[in-house]
């Protein structure tokens, strides 16, 4: 059977971490920042884990699983 191709846009959009964890960026950062406050713009900057619902898919697209 061929190797498994990892699916490349998720796989720039999401991060793995050391134990297994998937991390991704936010969303909302990109334009319309002016009302914005700037705790909110400055928490954009952070990852975020992908929600359960999403992280069987993910996996699946990473070829992890």
């Amino acid at each position: 059977m061929p190797k498994m191709k990892t699916h490349k846009s998720t796989a720039k959009r999401v991060r793995v971490t050391g134990g297994g964890k998937l991390m991704r960026g936010k969303a909302f950062k990109s334009h319309i920042l002016t009302k914005k406050s700037p705790k909110r713009k400055r928490n954009f900057r952070k990852e975020g884990p992908v929600s359960q619902a999403d992280t069987k898919m993910v996996n699946r697209k990473l070829g992890l699983s």
